[in-house]
């Protein structure tokens, strides 16, 4: 994880949609961190379970080490995949999960070119 420092700017109760509205800057040291390392690290902050965080945006200027993001905490998940669109919702899933599919994915192409291998033979 990179070091990644958070400067809440504005945040707001809107209540029709059961959510709080966070708008942050971030500062960081090399590459722009990951929509999950800053939903975790918003999450984290205004104590709120990762899962009902979405990053909305993460906007970086050319060649600066900052950025300003809009995150979306939610009372509830059941709130969350009612409001948010399909997309934003698969754009935050966790990277593990993503990293997950890959493997097995990997796994069963690489399952599929053994047995292709062995018929040749």
């Amino acid at each position: 994880m990179i070091d990644l420092e958070v400067y809440v700017e504005k945040e707001r109760y809107n209540p029709l949609l059961k959510r709080r509205e966070v708008y942050c800057r971030l500062s960081f040291e090399g590459k722009t961190p990951s929509r999950s390392e800053v939903r975790a690290k918003i999450a984290g902050l205004m104590n709120a379970e990762p899962e009902r965080a979405v990053v909305d945006y993460i906007k970086t200027e050319f060649g600066k080490t900052e950025a300003r993001c809009y995150v979306k905490i939610y009372d509830t998940i059941e709130d969350l995949q009612k409001i948010e669109e399909e997309h934003i919702i698969e754009r935050n899933k966790v990277e593990e999960q993503a990293a997950e599919e890959q493997a097995e994915e990997q796994a069963e192409e690489s399952g599929e070119a053994e047995e292709a291998e062995a018929a040749e033979e």
